[in-house]
Protein backbone atom coordinates (compact mmCIF):
# COMPACT_ATOMS: atom_id res chain seq x y z
CA UNK A 1 0.00 0.00 0.00
CA UNK A 2 1.56 3.65 -1.08
CA UNK A 3 1.59 5.93 1.60
CA UNK A 4 2.23 9.39 0.90
CA UNK A 5 4.16 12.45 2.88
CA UNK A 6 2.35 15.83 2.01
CA UNK A 7 3.33 19.31 1.70
CA UNK A 8 1.50 21.98 3.85
CA UNK A 9 -0.62 24.29 2.44
CA UNK A 10 -0.24 24.87 -1.62
CA UNK A 11 -2.50 25.55 -3.66
CA UNK A 12 -4.09 22.80 -6.22
CA UNK A 13 -6.59 24.55 -8.08
CA UNK A 14 -7.42 22.85 -11.33
CA UNK A 15 -5.92 24.86 -14.36
CA UNK A 16 -7.04 25.28 -17.70
CA UNK A 17 -5.93 22.03 -20.15
CA UNK A 18 -2.63 23.74 -20.81
CA UNK A 19 -2.29 23.31 -24.54
CA UNK A 20 -2.13 26.42 -25.77
CA UNK A 21 1.30 27.26 -24.45
CA UNK A 22 2.31 27.12 -28.40
CA UNK A 23 -0.95 27.15 -30.77
CA UNK A 24 1.74 25.57 -33.83
CA UNK A 25 1.31 22.57 -31.26
CA UNK A 26 -2.05 21.34 -32.79
CA UNK A 27 -1.90 21.85 -36.07
CA UNK A 28 -2.60 18.75 -38.05
CA UNK A 29 -5.08 17.31 -35.15
CA UNK A 30 -8.39 16.69 -36.86
CA UNK A 31 -9.94 18.75 -33.75
CA UNK A 32 -11.73 22.52 -34.19
CA UNK A 33 -12.73 23.17 -30.50
CA UNK A 34 -11.17 26.30 -29.28
CA UNK A 35 -7.77 26.23 -27.86
CA UNK A 36 -7.13 26.71 -23.84
CA UNK A 37 -6.14 29.47 -22.55
CA UNK A 38 -2.22 29.95 -22.01
CA UNK A 39 -0.34 29.42 -19.02
CA UNK A 40 0.35 32.11 -16.69
CA UNK A 41 3.47 33.15 -17.72
CA UNK A 42 3.90 34.58 -13.82
CA UNK A 43 3.34 30.52 -13.30
CA UNK A 44 5.72 29.11 -15.99
CA UNK A 45 8.49 31.26 -14.54
CA UNK A 46 7.89 30.41 -10.90
CA UNK A 47 8.01 26.42 -12.01
CA UNK A 48 10.78 27.31 -14.20
CA UNK A 49 12.62 28.89 -11.11
CA UNK A 50 11.53 25.60 -8.42
CA UNK A 51 13.59 23.29 -10.84
CA UNK A 52 16.36 25.36 -11.44
CA UNK A 53 16.85 25.81 -7.44
CA UNK A 54 17.42 22.03 -7.33
CA UNK A 55 19.57 21.72 -10.13
CA UNK A 56 21.03 18.54 -11.28
CA UNK A 57 19.36 16.81 -7.87
CA UNK A 58 16.18 16.63 -9.59
CA UNK A 59 14.93 14.74 -12.80
CA UNK A 60 11.44 15.42 -14.40
CA UNK A 61 9.74 12.63 -16.08
CA UNK A 62 6.97 12.86 -18.10
CA UNK A 63 4.09 10.85 -19.66
CA UNK A 64 3.50 11.32 -23.44
CA UNK A 65 -0.14 11.74 -22.09
CA UNK A 66 0.68 14.90 -19.77
CA UNK A 67 -0.69 18.21 -20.54
CA UNK A 68 2.18 20.59 -23.15
CA UNK A 69 2.17 22.87 -20.30
CA UNK A 70 3.19 20.49 -17.66
CA UNK A 71 5.56 18.52 -20.76
CA UNK A 72 7.56 21.31 -21.22
CA UNK A 73 9.69 20.98 -17.91
CA UNK A 74 10.45 17.26 -18.57
CA UNK A 75 13.77 16.16 -18.83
CA UNK A 76 12.85 12.81 -20.77
CA UNK A 77 9.21 11.86 -22.15
CA UNK A 78 8.31 8.20 -22.68
CA UNK A 79 6.20 5.33 -21.39
CA UNK A 80 5.89 4.73 -17.69
CA UNK A 81 8.26 2.17 -17.84
CA UNK A 82 11.04 3.54 -20.23
CA UNK A 83 10.82 6.75 -17.69
CA UNK A 84 11.49 4.96 -14.72
CA UNK A 85 14.33 2.88 -15.74
CA UNK A 86 15.78 6.30 -17.47
CA UNK A 87 15.42 7.75 -13.78
CA UNK A 88 17.19 4.86 -12.79
CA UNK A 89 20.35 6.04 -15.24
CA UNK A 90 20.33 9.46 -13.65
CA UNK A 91 22.37 8.81 -10.34
CA UNK A 92 23.27 11.91 -9.92
CA UNK A 93 19.35 13.05 -9.68
CA UNK A 94 18.29 12.81 -5.28
CA UNK A 95 14.36 13.94 -6.96
CA UNK A 96 12.36 12.16 -9.50
CA UNK A 97 9.17 14.22 -10.60
CA UNK A 98 6.82 11.53 -12.12
CA UNK A 99 4.35 13.86 -14.46
CA UNK A 100 1.68 10.63 -14.89
CA UNK A 101 0.03 8.62 -12.69
CA UNK A 102 0.17 6.59 -9.17
CA UNK A 103 1.56 3.70 -10.62
CA UNK A 104 4.16 4.86 -12.63
CA UNK A 105 5.29 6.91 -9.57
CA UNK A 106 5.30 3.43 -7.79
CA UNK A 107 7.20 1.74 -10.91
CA UNK A 108 9.78 4.53 -10.26
CA UNK A 109 9.94 3.99 -6.73
CA UNK A 110 10.38 -0.03 -7.71
CA UNK A 111 13.23 0.57 -9.69
CA UNK A 112 14.99 3.66 -7.36
CA UNK A 113 13.92 2.99 -3.79
CA UNK A 114 16.60 5.25 -2.66
CA UNK A 115 15.40 8.08 -4.27
CA UNK A 116 12.29 10.79 -3.26
CA UNK A 117 9.25 10.44 -5.86
CA UNK A 118 7.15 12.73 -6.23
CA UNK A 119 3.70 12.50 -8.25
CA UNK A 120 2.53 16.20 -8.54
CA UNK A 121 -1.57 14.89 -7.70
CA UNK A 122 -1.50 12.11 -5.73
CA UNK A 123 -5.09 11.50 -6.49
CA UNK A 124 -3.89 11.05 -10.35
CA UNK A 125 -5.00 7.01 -10.49
CA UNK A 126 -5.74 5.01 -13.51
CA UNK A 127 -8.81 2.76 -14.02
CA UNK A 128 -7.20 0.02 -14.98
CA UNK A 129 -4.82 -0.26 -11.52
CA UNK A 130 -7.92 0.43 -9.56
CA UNK A 131 -9.85 -2.87 -11.26
CA UNK A 132 -7.38 -5.19 -9.68
CA UNK A 133 -7.18 -4.83 -6.09
CA UNK A 134 -4.28 -7.09 -4.75
CA UNK A 135 -6.67 -8.69 -2.37
CA UNK A 136 -8.97 -9.42 -4.96
CA UNK A 137 -5.96 -10.73 -6.86
CA UNK A 138 -4.78 -13.12 -4.37
CA UNK A 139 -8.14 -14.81 -3.65
CA UNK A 140 -8.13 -15.85 -7.14
CA UNK A 141 -4.69 -16.74 -7.58
CA UNK A 142 -6.02 -19.44 -4.51
CA UNK A 143 -8.37 -21.26 -6.82
CA UNK A 144 -5.82 -22.59 -8.90
CA UNK A 145 -2.17 -23.08 -7.72
CA UNK A 146 -0.70 -23.64 -11.18
CA UNK A 147 -1.68 -20.41 -12.06
CA UNK A 148 1.27 -18.25 -13.28
CA UNK A 149 0.25 -14.96 -13.46
CA UNK A 150 1.46 -12.12 -15.57
CA UNK A 151 0.78 -8.53 -14.92
CA UNK A 152 0.49 -5.50 -17.72
CA UNK A 153 2.70 -2.72 -15.69
CA UNK A 154 -0.65 -0.77 -15.39
CA UNK A 155 -1.18 -1.78 -12.09
CA UNK A 156 0.14 -1.02 -8.50
CA UNK A 157 2.90 -2.11 -6.84
CA UNK A 158 0.48 -4.56 -4.37
CA UNK A 159 -0.61 -6.43 -7.70
CA UNK A 160 3.17 -6.46 -9.05
CA UNK A 161 4.46 -8.43 -5.95
CA UNK A 162 2.09 -10.92 -6.32
CA UNK A 163 3.12 -11.81 -9.78
CA UNK A 164 5.61 -14.03 -11.63
CA UNK A 165 6.47 -11.30 -14.84
CA UNK A 166 5.33 -7.97 -15.25
CA UNK A 167 5.09 -6.93 -19.32
CA UNK A 168 4.96 -3.82 -21.18
CA UNK A 169 2.34 -3.31 -24.38
CA UNK A 170 5.57 -3.47 -26.39
CA UNK A 171 6.94 -6.79 -24.81
CA UNK A 172 3.94 -8.64 -23.82
CA UNK A 173 3.43 -11.02 -26.35
CA UNK A 174 7.46 -11.96 -26.20
CA UNK A 175 7.03 -12.66 -22.77
CA UNK A 176 3.80 -15.08 -23.13
CA UNK A 177 5.12 -16.61 -25.68
CA UNK A 178 8.20 -17.51 -23.08
CA UNK A 179 5.68 -18.50 -20.01
CA UNK A 180 6.32 -22.32 -19.28
CA UNK A 181 4.25 -24.40 -21.50
CA UNK A 182 2.81 -26.22 -18.11
CA UNK A 183 1.57 -23.25 -16.47
CA UNK A 184 -2.05 -21.77 -16.62
CA UNK A 185 -1.66 -18.18 -17.87
CA UNK A 186 -3.55 -15.23 -15.36
CA UNK A 187 -3.14 -12.17 -17.27
CA UNK A 188 -4.01 -8.66 -15.37
CA UNK A 189 -5.18 -6.19 -15.54
CA UNK A 190 -6.28 -5.59 -18.76
CA UNK A 191 -8.50 -7.85 -21.06
CA UNK A 192 -8.64 -6.19 -24.30
CA UNK A 193 -4.44 -6.20 -24.02
CA UNK A 194 -5.21 -9.84 -22.88
CA UNK A 195 -7.09 -10.74 -26.03
CA UNK A 196 -4.95 -9.15 -28.54
CA UNK A 197 -1.76 -11.09 -26.91
CA UNK A 198 -3.92 -14.43 -27.02
CA UNK A 199 -4.54 -13.27 -31.07
CA UNK A 200 -0.83 -12.72 -31.37
CA UNK A 201 0.32 -15.78 -29.35
CA UNK A 202 -2.50 -18.42 -29.72
CA UNK A 203 -2.12 -19.13 -25.94
CA UNK A 204 -5.29 -19.40 -24.23
CA UNK A 205 -5.03 -17.25 -21.16
CA UNK A 206 -7.91 -16.50 -18.38
CA UNK A 207 -7.95 -12.75 -18.14
CA UNK A 208 -9.10 -10.53 -15.38
CA UNK A 209 -11.94 -8.37 -16.33
CA UNK A 210 -10.45 -4.91 -16.55
CA UNK A 211 -9.91 -2.14 -18.57
CA UNK A 212 -8.30 1.49 -19.78
CA UNK A 213 -11.56 3.35 -20.00
CA UNK A 214 -10.24 6.02 -22.17
CA UNK A 215 -9.22 3.22 -24.52
CA UNK A 216 -12.69 1.77 -24.87
CA UNK A 217 -14.19 4.32 -25.85
CA UNK A 218 -13.26 4.02 -29.20
CA UNK A 219 -15.94 2.97 -31.67
CA UNK A 220 -15.98 0.72 -34.96
CA UNK A 221 -18.69 2.89 -36.43
CA UNK A 222 -16.11 5.97 -35.87
CA UNK A 223 -12.99 4.28 -37.14
CA UNK A 224 -14.84 2.97 -40.39
CA UNK A 225 -15.65 6.67 -40.84
CA UNK A 226 -12.55 7.65 -40.48
CA UNK A 227 -11.75 5.20 -43.14
CA UNK A 228 -13.82 6.69 -45.30
CA UNK A 229 -12.94 10.20 -44.64
CA UNK A 230 -9.60 9.60 -44.93
CA UNK A 231 -8.76 7.00 -47.16
CA UNK A 232 -5.18 7.43 -47.50
CA UNK A 233 -4.71 7.77 -43.95
CA UNK A 234 -2.70 4.55 -41.71
CA UNK A 235 -5.26 3.60 -38.80
CA UNK A 236 -2.56 3.35 -35.53
CA UNK A 237 -4.35 1.67 -32.49
CA UNK A 238 -3.29 0.91 -29.22
CA UNK A 239 -3.92 -2.56 -27.95
CA UNK A 240 -6.31 -1.45 -24.61
CA UNK A 241 -8.53 -0.75 -27.50
CA UNK A 242 -11.17 -3.29 -27.88
CA UNK A 243 -11.65 -5.72 -30.28
CA UNK A 244 -13.64 -4.37 -33.01
CA UNK A 245 -11.54 -1.23 -33.30
CA UNK A 246 -8.31 -3.15 -33.87
CA UNK A 247 -9.52 -5.40 -36.34
CA UNK A 248 -9.95 -2.05 -38.71
CA UNK A 249 -6.26 -1.12 -37.95
CA UNK A 250 -2.99 -0.87 -39.99
CA UNK A 251 -0.97 -1.46 -37.00
CA UNK A 252 -1.78 -2.42 -33.49
CA UNK A 253 1.13 -1.28 -31.01
CA UNK A 254 2.40 0.83 -28.31
CA UNK A 255 2.94 4.11 -27.62
CA UNK A 256 6.61 3.98 -27.94
CA UNK A 257 5.91 1.63 -31.50
CA UNK A 258 3.55 3.99 -32.84
CA UNK A 259 5.77 6.53 -33.31
CA UNK A 260 8.39 4.40 -34.82
CA UNK A 261 5.46 3.33 -36.83
CA UNK A 262 4.23 6.60 -37.80
CA UNK A 263 8.52 7.67 -38.56
CA UNK A 264 9.30 4.68 -40.23
CA UNK A 265 6.15 4.03 -42.87
CA UNK A 266 5.55 5.95 -46.15
CA UNK A 267 2.42 7.33 -45.33
CA UNK A 268 1.92 10.93 -44.55
CA UNK A 269 -1.50 10.89 -42.33
CA UNK A 270 -1.98 8.69 -39.87
CA UNK A 271 -5.44 8.43 -37.57
CA UNK A 272 -4.35 7.73 -33.90
CA UNK A 273 -6.40 5.89 -31.57
CA UNK A 274 -5.28 6.51 -28.19
CA UNK A 275 -4.99 9.38 -25.80
CA UNK A 276 -4.61 12.37 -27.81
CA UNK A 277 -1.80 13.72 -25.36
CA UNK A 278 0.56 11.91 -28.23
CA UNK A 279 -0.01 13.83 -30.89
CA UNK A 280 2.34 16.61 -30.03
CA UNK A 281 4.91 14.20 -29.47
CA UNK A 282 4.38 12.70 -32.84
CA UNK A 283 4.61 15.82 -34.07
CA UNK A 284 8.05 16.78 -33.34
CA UNK A 285 9.34 13.47 -34.25
CA UNK A 286 7.85 13.05 -37.70
CA UNK A 287 7.66 16.55 -39.07
CA UNK A 288 5.66 17.30 -42.26
CA UNK A 289 3.15 14.49 -41.59
CA UNK A 290 -0.74 14.82 -40.07
CA UNK A 291 -2.15 12.95 -37.52
CA UNK A 292 -5.99 12.78 -36.72
CA UNK A 293 -6.92 11.97 -33.47
CA UNK A 294 -9.76 9.35 -33.90
CA UNK A 295 -12.71 10.20 -31.80
CA UNK A 296 -14.14 8.89 -28.89
CA UNK A 297 -18.14 7.77 -28.03
CA UNK A 298 -19.31 9.39 -24.89
CA UNK A 299 -23.09 9.61 -24.64
CA UNK A 300 -22.51 13.17 -23.13
CA UNK A 301 -21.78 14.66 -25.91
CA UNK A 302 -23.15 14.80 -29.76
CA UNK A 303 -22.46 13.31 -32.67
CA UNK A 304 -21.18 16.88 -34.35
CA UNK A 305 -19.68 17.67 -31.48
CA UNK A 306 -16.27 19.87 -32.37
CA UNK A 307 -14.10 18.09 -29.95
CA UNK A 308 -14.08 14.48 -28.89
CA UNK A 309 -10.56 13.50 -28.71
CA UNK A 310 -9.59 11.06 -25.85
CA UNK A 311 -8.21 12.88 -22.79
CA UNK A 312 -7.69 10.66 -19.99
CA UNK A 313 -8.84 12.84 -16.95
CA UNK A 314 -6.18 11.44 -14.26
CA UNK A 315 -3.27 12.13 -16.74
CA UNK A 316 -4.89 15.36 -16.95
CA UNK A 317 -5.14 15.83 -13.43
CA UNK A 318 -1.07 17.30 -12.94
CA UNK A 319 -1.27 20.59 -13.80
CA UNK A 320 1.25 23.50 -14.25
CA UNK A 321 0.85 24.26 -10.40
CA UNK A 322 0.85 21.09 -9.12
CA UNK A 323 4.36 20.42 -10.70
CA UNK A 324 5.67 23.85 -9.51
CA UNK A 325 4.30 22.85 -5.96
CA UNK A 326 5.72 19.76 -5.65
CA UNK A 327 9.05 20.68 -6.88
CA UNK A 328 9.53 23.22 -4.62
CA UNK A 329 7.99 21.10 -1.27
CA UNK A 330 8.94 17.88 -2.76
CA UNK A 331 5.90 16.09 -1.92
CA UNK A 332 3.73 14.44 -2.23
CA UNK A 333 6.17 11.62 -2.02
CA UNK A 334 5.74 8.24 -2.53
CA UNK A 335 6.51 5.33 0.04
CA UNK A 336 5.89 1.76 -0.40
CA UNK A 337 6.81 -1.32 2.14
CA UNK A 338 10.38 -2.84 2.09
CA UNK A 339 8.65 -5.89 1.36
CA UNK A 340 6.55 -4.91 -1.35
CA UNK A 341 9.36 -3.01 -2.63
CA UNK A 342 11.45 -6.53 -2.63
CA UNK A 343 8.44 -8.78 -3.84
CA UNK A 344 7.61 -5.81 -7.23
CA UNK A 345 11.03 -6.04 -8.17
CA UNK A 346 11.57 -9.53 -9.13
CA UNK A 347 8.67 -9.74 -11.48
CA UNK A 348 10.30 -6.87 -12.90
CA UNK A 349 13.34 -8.18 -13.36
CA UNK A 350 12.11 -11.36 -15.03
CA UNK A 351 10.99 -9.29 -17.71
CA UNK A 352 13.89 -7.71 -18.44
CA UNK A 353 15.82 -11.18 -17.95
CA UNK A 354 13.13 -12.59 -21.07
CA UNK A 355 13.41 -9.20 -23.14
CA UNK A 356 16.97 -9.51 -23.20
CA UNK A 357 17.70 -13.00 -24.88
Amino acid sequence: MTTWVEPSGTATALLLLGRGTDADSERGVDCPGELPAPSDPDLVERARAAKAALGDRVFVLGHHYQRDEVIQFADVTGDSFKLARDAAARPEAEFIVFCGVHFMAETAKILNPDKIVVLPDKDAGCSLEESCPAEKLAELQKTNPNFWTIAYINCSAAVKALCDVIVTSGNAVKIVEAAPKDKDILFVPDENLGAWVMEQTGRPMTLWQGNCYAHVEFRRDAILKMRAQFPDAKIVVHPESLREVRDLADAVCSTEKMITFCKNDPAQRFVIVTESGIIHRMQKECPGKEFICAPTFNVMQMPADNCRCSECKFMKMNTLEKVRDCMKHLAPRVELPEEILRRARLPIARMLEISAR
